[in-house]
């Protein structure tokens, strides 16, 4: 890229986006980044770095046309709203349609064209949208999290299980920051990134499984890993408090891991951020550290 172009994420407030903002400082001047937020006020650390912040709810397309004013690429975050997804992100998309930027990267789910879970159709409606827009566009089909995992490691830990529908599906996922990375790497390029598709994905697979026994390790704790019909997990996560669509999509996630939804070795992710992606132990000890 050129040291004029901008460069906007949205959901910067968020877990990923300011992951990724953080690496885009590492590469690119800070007045050329701007974040993208609901509520600017929960950027206001980003500001005092010199990121510009911008007002966009998705909700509001007046608001996102008005963020994009001047942009040449943007990074979009897929909502976090299930159900709603395909319709917030038409509003990044139509917004940078307009605006003429040169690159819109969308964080996709892996293999979004063949994935059988419920959580990868609004991705594939909205890689629809994207290509039907005209808007130069690259596609970050990223894998799970291990995050997703370790956010609640302790409470695994606590019960001395690790429930699931997966089997012994293995799952190839990585650090949230290698994914961030990858991002800022693309957007950075000096290569036209335009009509590419990555599918990331962590170096090394696991099944969950393998994730309790590392949960024991570490811990010191018996933690065994209990696969429960997709239906009994999702009440049982329905007891954990999530809503009922939620609990419903990740129990169907963790099924269709079974067959395989969540492995690739494809080595795009390593290739993109020039290392080895991050261990899953090394993200579990950093969950125990940080909570313990």
């Amino acid at each position: 890229m050129t040291a004029s172009q901008t460069i906007a994420v949205t959901g910067a407030t968020g877990q990923l986006g300011r992951l990724v903002i953080a690496a885009l400082l590492a590469r690119t001047p800070t007045p050329r980044i701007i974040a993208l937020a609901r509520n600017p006020a929960a950027a206001q650390d980003l500001a005092e770095r010199g990121v510009a912040v911008r007002a966009a709810d998705y909700e509001d397309s007046a608001a996102v046309a008005a963020a994009l004013s001047g942009v040449d690429k943007v990074l979009l975050i897929s909502s976090s709203a299930v159900g709603r997804r395909a319709a917030h992100h038409r509003s990044v998309i139509d917004a940078a349609a307009a605006a003429g930027v040169t690159l819109l990267a969308y964080t996709s789910i892996l293999h979004a064209d063949t994935n059988p879970m419920v959580l990868a159709s609004e991705h594939r409606e909205t890689e629809a949208q994207l290509l039907a827009s005209g808007v130069p566009h690259v596609l970050l089909r990223n894998g799970w999290y291990t995050e997703n995992f370790t956010a609640s490691a302790w409470p695994a830990i606590a019960h001395g299980a690790v429930l699931g529908s997966s089997g012994d599906g293995r799952i190839s996922s990585a650090a949230r920051a290698d994914f961030a990375a990858a991002a800022a790497a693309v957007l950075t390029s000096g290569e036209d990134q335009a009509g590419r598709c990555y599918e990331l994905a962590g170096d090394s697979a696991y099944t969950l499984g393998d994730y309790a026994a590392e949960l024991a390790r570490q811990s010191g704790k018996p933690v065994v890993y209990r696969d429960l019909p997709e239906a009994d997990f999702a009440a049982a996560l329905e007891g954990m408090g999530l809503p009922p669509a939620l609990a419903k999509a990740l129990a169907d996630s963790s099924a269709h891991t079974k067959a395989g939804a969540l492995f690739d070795d494809g080595g795009d992710l390593r290739r993109l951020i020039g290392r080895p992606t991050t261990p899953m132990a090394e993200t579990v000890a950093a969950a125990l550290a940080a909570a313990g």
